[in-house]
């Protein structure tokens, strides 16, 4: 494993559970699942430094390069299902508030990228186990580009030119565990109206314009439930849409939409 846990417990904030490390996996995400079935109990933290078979969003897989960073995160949570969508929430705006205190100006494009020059810089995928309507488990799976090779419009950490605060793998495997544990806090102490501000104040498309149906509509943040809020202005009327992920895609300033 290149990665050395020494350098990364110097960083994590809550260093009192194990980090499970691999070479090649298929699926961080498969891999939580499977040490929870064992009985490890939570939170269950798994890294590999490649994936054969990562999860994506709308049941895409990929193959995870070696140099990038993929992780998930077993949570023991208590959630209603129908706030499912929350997870994304706290969970982007979490690692992106901590990637920029280390100097790196990562914004969020809706619903779950995380993106840096107008390039995607990594993606989440939360997973859940449900019983009589209530999320009893979570796993948020992430994959950041550190020095991986990414199509475009990617970019990975390394070959972003401006001075930043992230010195190795190891520094942002904990940065981003540390933002998913605080993102998760701040929900649970703040609650999801401050949640959405906070993620709003972040999101790459605030303001842009967009065309739904042959009426041009402006942005202007997303709802409780992650859904995209779009305002509609026709003649004599104006208007207010909630888009569910899935059914607009925002592409990226810099290049053509990517999976």
């Amino acid at each position: 494993m290149t990665l050395d846990p020494r350098k990364m417990t110097t960083y994590l904030k809550q260093p009192s559970y194990p980090l499970h490390l691999f070479e090649t996996v298929t699926s961080t995400n498969q891999v939580v699942w499977d040490l929870l079935g064992e009985g490890n109990p939570f939170p269950v933290v798994a890294i590999a430094s490649q994936q054969t078979a990562g999860r994506g969003q709308w049941g895409r897989n990929w193959v995870s390069d070696a140099g990038g960073l993929y992780l998930s995160i077993g949570l023991d949570i208590n959630l209603e299902a129908q706030n499912a969508p929350h997870l994304t929430l706290f969970t982007a705006w979490g690692i992106a508030q901590n990637l920029r205190r280390y100097g790196l100006p990562v914004q969020l494009k809706w619903p779950n990228d995380l993106i840096l020059e107008g390039r995607k810089l990594g993606g989440i995928k939360s997973e859940t186990r449900i019983h009589n309507q209530m999320i009893t488990h979570a796993v948020i799976g992430v994959g950041i580009n550190w020095d991986n090779p990414v199509p475009d419009p990617g970019i990975t950490i390394q070959s972003y030119g401006n001075s930043h605060e992230i010195d190795c793998l190891e520094t942002l495997s904990a940065i981003t565990i540390n933002g998913v544990f605080e993102g998760y806090d701040n929900y649970l102490r703040e609650g999801v109206d401050n949640l959405v501000r906070n993620y709003v104040q972040i999101l790459d498309s605030v303001g842009r314009k967009v065309i739904i149906e042959g009426i041009t509509g402006t942005i202007i943040g997303v709802s409780t439930q992650g859904e995209l809020k779009v305002s509609l202005q026709s003649p004599g009327s104006k208007t207010t849409l909630t888009l569910p992920p899935g059914t607009l895609s925002l592409g990226y300033p810099q290049g053509e939409s990517i999976p």
